[in-house]
């Protein structure tokens, strides 16, 4: 708050003699020597100005009018106006005339008293406190209406966002809906017909055929919202290891072969000659590669083409997957790799899926330190990039030890091994049942904990599959008090074949007691290994690689 008067005198004594006198009463103030003086003052700041009418000439009066009109809305500066003697009161008259409409202008004539010059400049000061006081004011009611702006902003923003979620969230959840009761529709159909008998060899087959690739379907659904769960909690991982990446690019040809010729589509493969080594997860590879193709499969029209390449740079392992389908718009590519995020949402939409399966790449092409891009294909079409760094050593050109084979199991790995199935689900228990028996074990089932712990006195088989959910005791209470019985002696190794397939329950089964730990739905040579390898049927290097399988249809 800038308080000083700022005096103009025709004269130095009478500046002198002002400053003086406005001093003794405790006022700051500063003597400028012309107009141009003062206006640079007043742009610094001023409590008043203290003019000789002398001082007031055309130019000088000018300038002084120019300032006052601009003036900020809260200012009205006060000007103290010293007079001359009584024969020039018409030219103060015009002078205070002319001042008046500007600015604050109080008249003193000569000769001045102190008293009536200090009463003056306190009066100005007075008015110009207030002044102040509004500017204050004013500037903080916009300091807080530019705050209730941004705040409000922010608000609608973040409602904007959270509608948007929400719709999101309903379409997911209608599109979930769709994509799981479609294939229970068929699925259903199929298996009353079955059930009826009247269906011949050719109708029967067609109808075991749609029931699994339904059943698949539904696996592959369960599986990608599990995969999906893991990256939100931030608990999926992959395991990184020497891996030769034409492999999981077969692989996951094959898998989508079937579907690319039921549409006539073309599915032209070109790996680089050499071995491409990169560091990263086999399994998880595949998951990437199978994805992309899946998704090309899926929008390209019949009779077209998807061609899938891999190559590689210096320093890089590059993967690119292109289809002749219709493309995407460049404002839709950056959220296909969203989650629960697709082009088409809509009840009239021509592809099913729940738009997870990209944004599942994406996570696990960086959980590999790799980047992967979506651009338009030549013709028309999509084309993803995948790019992943090569393992060191083959950038550095060392020599690779040779890979060694997976073993195989013999379609009768488990004769003569005695296996206690626990499942209280009577249609699962039976199923299972059916499983290990094909694979030549002797199986025993029971359907809770108390009747696997009776039959479990009398047979004491070579291993335990048990589901973990039953009814009064579940599997790990089963777990912990088979355990508590077997001290002392060798314990029977099992295993636990569960729904719950988060990383935290295959935790929690290894604290309990099991050894392995298996999520449903399983795949017989999934389970049948799993049993060969804890019981030592399994062939030397499937013992010592714990593979783990990717259901890619």
């Amino acid at each position: 708050m800038d308080l000083r008067i700022l005096i103009v005198a025709p004269t130095g004594r009478d500046a002198s003699l002002a400053a003086a006198m406005v001093g003794h009463a405790g006022v700051e103030s500063l003597m400028c020597g012309n107009m141009e003086e003062l206006l640079a003052e007043l742009e610094v700041g001023a409590g008043a100005l203290l003019l000789a009418e002398e001082a007031l000439g055309t130019g000088a009066h000018n300038l002084l009018v120019a300032w006052l009109k601009r003036q900020p809305s809260w200012s009205d500066l006060p000007i103290i106006l010293i007079s001359g003697t009584r024969d020039t009161d018409i030219r103060s008259l015009k002078t205070i005339t002319s001042l008046d409409p500007l600015g604050n202008v109080a008249l003193l004539e000569r000769p001045v008293r102190v008293v009536a010059l200090l009463s003056a400049v306190k009066s100005a000061l007075r008015a110009r406190r207030r002044q102040y006081e509004v500017r204050d004011y004013l500037a903080e009611r916009q300091r807080a209406e530019a705050e209730h702006r941004r705040l409000l902003s922010a608000e609608q923003a973040a409602r904007a966002e959270v509608e948007a979620a929400n719709r999101a969230k309903d379409e997911f959840l209608a599109v979930l809906s769709h994509e799981l009761r479609t294939p229970l529709q068929s699925m259903l159909g199929w298996l009353k017909m079955l059930r009826g008998g009247r269906l011949d060899a050719a109708a029967s087959r067609r109808g075991l055929e749609s029931i699994e690739r339904g059943a698949r379907a539904q696996a592959q659904l369960i599986e990608d919202l599990l995969d999906v769960s893991r990256i939100v909690a931030g608990k999926l991982r992959v395991e990184l290891k020497r891996t030769v990446l034409a492999p999981a690019v077969d692989t996951a040809v094959d898998a989508v072969r079937a579907a690319a010729d039921a549409k006539g589509i073309t599915i032209q493969v070109d790996l680089d000659a050499e071995p491409i080594v990169v560091m990263g997860d086999a399994v998880r590879l595949q998951q990437i590669v199978w994805n992309l193709l899946s998704n090309a499969t899926k929008f390209t029209p019949e009779r077209g083409r998807v061609d899938v390449s891999l190559r590689r740079t210096a320093t890089q392992a590059v993967v690119v997957v292109c289809d002749t389908g219709p493309g995407i718009a460049p404002e839709l590519r950056a959220q296909v790799f969203q989650r629960f995020r697709q082009a088409d949402s809509t009840h009239t939409r021509l592809h099913g899926g729940l738009g997870l399966g990209l944004a599942i790449v994406r996570h696990l092409v960086e959980l590999h330190h790799g980047t992967i891009a979506l651009d338009a294909a030549e013709g028309g079409g999509a084309r993803f990039t995948v790019t992943l760094p090569l393992r060191l050593e083959t950038v550095l050109g060392a020599s690779e030890p040779a890979s060694e084979r997976d073993g195989t199991l013999a379609p009768s790995a488990l004769t003569g091994l005695s296996v206690l199935v626990v499942e209280d689900d009577a249609a699962t228990r039976e199923v299972l049942t059916m499983m290990l028996a094909t694979a030549g074990a002797d199986v025993q089932s029971a359907g809770s904990a108390d009747d696997a712990l009776r039959t479990i006195q009398w047979l004491r088989p070579d291993i335990v599959v048990s589901d973990i959910s039953m009814p009064g005791e579940d599997g790990y209470a089963f777990m912990r008090r088979l355990r508590g019985l077997e001290r002392g002696r060798r314990g029977i190794p099992a295993i636990a074949l569960t729904a719950h397939a988060r990383p935290e329950d295959t935790e929690q089964a290894f604290v309990a007691g099991f050894a392995e730990h298996l999520a449903k739905p399983v795949d017989a040579p999934d389970l049948v290994l799993a049993i060969a390898r804890l019981t030592g049927r399994a062939p030397a290097a499937t013992q010592r690689d714990r593979t783990r399988r990717w259901r890619s249809a």
